[in-house]
């Protein structure tokens, strides 16, 4: 399958041409209205510095059907303890700036200056949004995506803390389960999210409950009060 090259119009080929590694285009840009119709569509950037900007669908899709979402005996214990102060919203560029340390074992990052600045626009609008775990003042974890309809897009976690990105994860799970979110698009595999519930599903399956999802109403805005 051939690579398409975007330029400035706001429009992105079938998912179903994406290449077997998942890459479906390169170039455009980081734009609010750019993204949004990316999401909307099974598809997110992902590349490094350096690199021109690459536009990605996965077939399988690595997602967590929040029912789904698989809390040990360990993590019921340190909820139960309130060992984290979990938030939303107080600090999304703490925690995307969180996301950007270098993990063991790698070197450098994905989340260029540009990504960071361009899902900080997004925050601004209200579509994307940060869940942070403390320990008194100190940021000890966290993660940050996106919302549109009744589906949350995960970006990326981070912790400073044994379990801080799993309390903040599981916080919000159980939110948006409320609230009657159908998917939590993790997008590629960890071992980490599959300890949680994750589990993969293919590319049609995940674009059939992502369309349901976008049907609901958006919650945009500041998500400072859903959490108590």
């Amino acid at each position: 399958m051939p690579i398409f090259a975007l330029n400035e119009e706001i429009i992105f080929p079938p998912v179903r041409l994406a290449e077997e590694s998942g890459i479906l285009a390169v170039g455009g840009d980081l734009s609010p209205e750019r993204l949004i119709e990316a999401y909307r569509r099974g598809i997110f950037p992902w590349y490094s510095e350096g690199d021109p900007i690459i536009w990605w669908s996965p077939d399988p899709r690595f997602v967590l059907f929040p029912d789904d979402l698989y809390v040990s005996k360990t993590m019921r214990q340190v909820l139960r303890r309130n060992v984290f102060r979990v938030t939303c919203d107080n600090d999304f560029r703490g925690v995307i700036e969180g996301c950007r340390e270098p993990r063991r074992r790698e070197q450098g990052t994905w989340i260029t200056e540009e990504m960071l600045e361009a899902y900080v626009r997004l925050h601004e609008l209200g579509i994307a949004h940060s869940v942070e775990a403390w320990q008194g003042d100190e940021l000890a974890g966290g993660l940050y995506g996106l919302s549109l309809g009744k589906c949350f897009f995960g970006e990326s976690m981070f912790a400073r803390a044994d379990n801080a990105s799993k309390a903040a994860f599981i916080t919000l799970v159980r939110k948006l389960t409320e609230l009657g979110f159908v998917i939590i698009d993790c997008q590629v595999y960890t071992a980490h999210l599959e300890s949680l519930g994750a589990v993969h599903i293919d590319r049609e399956e995940y674009l059939d409950v992502l369309k349901e999802g976008l049907q609901g109403e958006t919650l945009q805005g500041s998500w400072k009060d859903m959490l108590p």
